[in-house]
C-alpha cells in the first residue's frame, strides 16, 4: 500500500532500512552545519579583536562570507546533480569544516576576507548539497520531512553556542577551540557519508558523454518565484537576528537582558515549530503551511511592532517565528521536487537568493531607520510575509512529465 502525503504529489512505499540509514545522516550533515556555522559565530568577537578590525569593517567582511556562500551553492547545484549528494555532502561538509580554522588565524583584515570566503564557499556547498539530499529522502519517504532537518539545524547551532560560550569562559584560545571543532567536524562528515542514499536512478542526468556539454537547465516560472518568496521570508529571519533585541531596548526601553529574550523568543518557537510542521504539512498541504504560516508571522511582527510594553513584544516575536519557521523548508523542498533531473541546481537558485535576503534584510532595516523609527521600519518585513502569504500558490506543482497521484490542495 502506498501513501500520499496530502498536497505533495510525494508517494512511496514504507522507508527500507537503507532510507532511513540515509535520513539519519542527513539529520547528522544539518546539525554538523549548525553546529560549524554556530562556533564559527560565538567566536566573531575574538577574531574581530585578534584582526583588529572594527564594527563597520567587520560589516563589510562579513559580505565575503555571504559571497563566498552564495557562490559556493551555485557551484554544488548543478555537481550535486551530476555526481549525486552522496559525493558533494561530505566534500562540503569537510571543506566546511576544515575552512573554520583559517578565520582564528587571520592576523588583519585581508586575511581574515579570505578566510571568510573560503568558509562561506564551504557553507554554500554544504548547504545546497545536504538540502537537495533531504529532497531525495523526502522523496523516498513519500510525506514531508524537511521541515525536522532545519529544525535539526538550529539544535546545531543551539549547542554550538552553549558550547563555545563554555570554552570562552574557560579561556581557551579561539584557534583551539575551531581546530578541534573542524577536527571534529571532519571526522564526523567522514563517517556519516557511508550513509548517504545513492543517486536515485529515475532523477540521473543524461550519460557523461552528453552531460558534459549540456547547458543548465533554466529555472521555470514557478522555481523562480520559489526563490523569490525564499528572499522574502529568509530576509525576515535576518531582521528578526539583527534587529528584535534592539527593537525591545530601543522602542520599549528594556534592559539588555530582557531585549536579549526578544530574539531567544523568536528562535525557540522557530526550533519548535520546525518540528512540528512536517505533520502539518502532511494533513493541510504546503499552500497550507505557507499560506497561513506567513499570515501568522505577518500578525506576529505587526503585533511587536504596535505592543505597548515588552510583554506583548515578546508575545508578537514568538508568533513571528512560529510562523516563519515551516515557510522556507517548504520552498526548498518544492524547488527539488519541481524537476528531479536538476534538483540540485533548483535547490541552489532558491537557496541562494533566500541567502542574499537574509544578509539584505538587517542591512536595509539600517537605512530605513534614518527616515523612520524602528518600529514603523520593521513593517518592511510584514510587507513581505503579506506578499508570501498571498502567492502562496506558487507551491503547487506544474504536473511534471509522469503520471502524478492525484491530490487535492487546500
Amino acid at each position: 500500500m502506498q501513501r500520499i502525503a496530502h498536497g505533495t504529489g510525494l508517494q512511496g512505499p514504507p522507508p527500507s532500512a537503507r532510507l532511513r540509514k540515509g535520513r539519519r545522516a542527513t539529520f547528522v550533515y544539518f546539525a554538523l552545519n549548525g553546529f560549524l556555522m554556530g562556533m564559527w559565530i560565538v567566536h566573531i568577537p575574538v577574531v574581530r579583536q585578534h584582526t583588529g578590525a572594527d564594527h563597520a569593517l567587520l560589516g563589510w567582511l562579513l559580505l565575503l562570507l555571504g559571497a563566498g556562500a552564495f557562490a559556493g551553492m551555485r557551484l554544488a547545484g548543478p555537481l550535486t546533480d551530476r555526481f549525486g549528494a552522496q559525493v558533494t555532502v561530505p566534500a562540503g561538509a569537510a571543506l566546511c569544516a576544515v575552512a573554520l580554522v583559517p578565520p582564528a588565524w587571520a592576523a588583519d583584515a585581508p586575511a581574515l576576507g579570505a578566510a571568510l570566503l573560503l568558509l562561506g564557499f564551504g557553507n554554500g556547498c554544504l548547504d545546497v548539497g545536504m538540502n537537495t539530499h533531504a529532497v531525495q529522502v523526502e522523496r523516498g519517504y513519500g510525506r514531508p520531512v524537511m521541515s525536522a532537518f532545519h529544525a535539526v539545524f538550529s539544535v546545531g547551532g543551539a549547542l554550538a553556542a552553549l558550547a563555545g560560550a563554555a570554552a570562552l569562559g574557560l579561556g581557551l584560545p579561539a584557534a583551539a577551540t575551531l581546530g578541534a571543532t573542524a577536527l571534529g567536524g571532519l571526522l564526523l562528515a567522514l563517517l556519516a557519508a557511508p550513509a548517504l542514499l545513492d543517486p536515485d536512478p529515475a532523477s540521473a542526468p543524461a550519460p557523461a558523454g552528453d552531460a558534459a556539454v549540456r547547458p543548465a537547465r533554466r529555472a521555470s516560472p514557478r522555481v523562480r518565484m520559489l526563490a523569490v518568496l525564499a528572499f522574502l521570508l529568509m530576509l525576515c529571519e535576518g531582521v528578526a537576528g539583527d534587529w528584535s533585541a534592539l527593537h525591545l531596548e530601543d522602542s520599549l526601553g528594556a534592559p539588555a537582558a530582557t531585549a536579549a529574550l526578544a530574539y531567544g523568543a523568536f528562535a525557540a518557537a522557530m526550533t519548535a515549530g520546525r518540528f512540528l510542521a512536517d505533520r502539518v504539512a502532511a494533513r493541510t498541504g504546503p499552500v497550507a503551511v505557507l499560506r497561513h504560516g506567513a499570515a501568522l508571522a505577518a500578525a506576529g511582527l505587526a503585533l511587536a511592532v504596535a505592543a505597548p510594553g515588552v510583554p506583548a513584544a515578546l508575545a508578537g516575536w514568538t508568533l513571528f517565528g512560529a510562523g516563519l519557521s515551516g515557510c522556507v523548508p517548504q520552498l526548498f523542498s518544492a524547488a527539488g521536487h519541481a524537476d528531479p533531473g536538476a534538483a540540485g541546481a533548483n535547490v541552489a537558485r532558491v537557496a541562494g537568493l533566500g541567502y542574499l535576503g537574509m544578509l539584505a534584510g538587517p542591512a536595509l532595516i539600517g537605512p530605513l531607520t534614518r527616515l523612520v523609527p524602528l518600529g514603523p521600519a520593521l513593517l518592511l518585513p510584514v510587507a513581505c510575509c503579506a506578499f508570501a502569504a498571498l502567492a502562496a500558490g506558487a507551491l503547487r506543482p506544474e504536473g511534471p512529465p509522469g503520471p502524478q497521484p492525484m491530490v487535492s490542495e487546500r
